[in-house]
């Protein structure tokens, strides 16, 4: 059998306002949990109810996700 290649999430797919609007100390890299996907990663610690944004996106129940 011949698997289909599968595709690998990169910074290239990332759009611009995603990328602008990161916190300083916030990366994206390759997720721990899926290697094929891009995963948001801490370079430092986060203080509990540090708050960043503006969100830009659909809000999605704990039960969507």
């Amino acid at each position: 059998t011949t698997e289909s290649p599968v595709a690998v999430e990169t910074l290239d797919d990332v759009p611009e306002h995603v990328l602008r609007g990161l916190p300083e100390d916030v990366r994206l890299f390759p997720s721990a949990v899926d290697k094929t996907r891009l995963g948001v990663w801490a370079t430092k610690s986060i203080l509990k109810g540090k708050k960043f944004g503006p969100f830009v996106g659909d809000k999605k129940k704990r039960s969507q996700v």
